[in-house]
């Protein structure tokens, strides 16, 4: 894909060369003979216009599609109100004065216009943009595009297995290429879990439940994954699935669908009330005397009064009170048979 692009590249460099040659041997013949000079000077000014042309390709294509538009329907806006305005000064005996009036009108009311119809197409709130992005043949969601952690997570793959998510799953290039760095660190902690993901990438690819694209496009001009991330989803109107606190909310100001597997995960969590009875295998010890520490299978612990010396024992419990903190649930119970804990001491 890459040769295809920079054989284009050349193509046009040499589309422009050859054009700014016919157009200086023709200004050679007709006007200036003397300056043989000129055709070579014409291959040069049409090499440097192509060259600029790919410089103004590398900017736009960073752009919203939307404000692309925005800034090009404004631009003609301004134009035709230059035009309008530039009627009363037709009359002017004054060529030159009335041609330079009406230049200088194009370029304020363009530019004017072509800023305002960037900034304020924003406001117009129209129908969703991204199908132009996609494509008039797709329909349905832009897709999912899955950030490093919850990759590495590995629960997404479980949560495709169920059919919870469908739709397609977008891996973006630098997401791939971070996977890859973490999994070639020194640290063995760190090459665990990038292998863990990559793992995860080629399950999900080869299960093929759903469909598993690898985006290659990439922002140069952005060194973060986080804000690469959210470049994306602005670009493809799509959701970004994550676990990063700080990524979801970043996102979700600038408008982007969400998926937090955290959040799922604690929405699944089995509602447990105050009087209910469990049982309980305890674990561990608590921090204050005497207490107990169990835990629910969905991980939430469970810290068990009087119940340090049963360490090892199941038990029954009944719930007092339930605690929710930033970590998760945390619930206390007591022993349902205080007979039980009398005979332990």
């Amino acid at each position: 894909m890459k040769w295809g692009w920079l054989i284009l590249k050349l193509i046009l460099i040499a589309i422009c060369g050859f054009g700014g040659y016919l157009i200086a041997d023709q200004l050679t013949i007709t006007t200036f003979p003397e300056y043989g000079w000129a055709r070579w000077a014409g291959v040069l000014a049409g090499i440097v216009a192509a060259f600029a042309g790919l410089a103004v390709e590398k900017i736009i294509k960073h752009i919203p599609l939307k404000v692309i538009a925005g800034g090009t329907i404004g631009l003609v806006v301004g134009l035709f109100i230059a035009k309008l305005i530039g009627v009363g000064f037709a009359s002017l005996q004054n060529t030159t004065i009335s041609v330079v009036i009406y230049i200088i009108l194009s370029c304020i009311f363009g530019y004017i216009g072509m800023v305002l119809g960037s900034i304020k197409i924003e406001e117009l709130r129209a129908p969703n943009w991204s199908w132009l992005v996609r494509g008039p043949h797709r329909s349905g969601p832009a897709g999912n595009i899955l950030d490093t952690s919850v990759i590495i997570d590995g629960r997404i793959a479980d949560i495709v297995e169920t059919g919870f998510l469908g739709g397609v799953l977008i891996i973006p290039e630098f997401v791939l290429q971070e996977l890859q760095h973490i999994a070639d660190s020194p640290d063995p902690t760190r090459r665990v879990r990038g292998r863990r993901g990559l793992d995860i990438i080629k399950r999900l690819q080869q299960e093929k439940l759903v469909e598993v694209r690898i985006d290659r496009q990439d922002f140069e001009n952005l060194s973060d994954v986080d804000a690469k991330l959210v470049a994306l989803g602005l670009r493809l109107g799509a959701k970004i699935v994550t676990n990063d606190y700080n990524l979801s909310k970043v996102a979700e100001v600038q408008g982007i669908r969400i998926l937090n597997i955290n959040q799922l995960a604690n929405a699944l969590k089995p509602v447990v009330l105050p009087g209910e009875v469990l049982r309980l295998q305890i674990l561990k010890e608590g921090k204050e005397q005497g207490q107990g520490i169990a835990y629910l299978e969905d991980g939430t612990m469970v810290v068990v009064e009087n119940a340090s010396r049963l360490l090892g024992k199941e038990v029954e419990v009944s719930v007092t009170s339930i605690l929710q903190t930033t970590a998760g649930r945390l619930i206390f119970t007591t022993l349902k048979d205080p007979e039980f804990s009398r005979q332990q001491h």
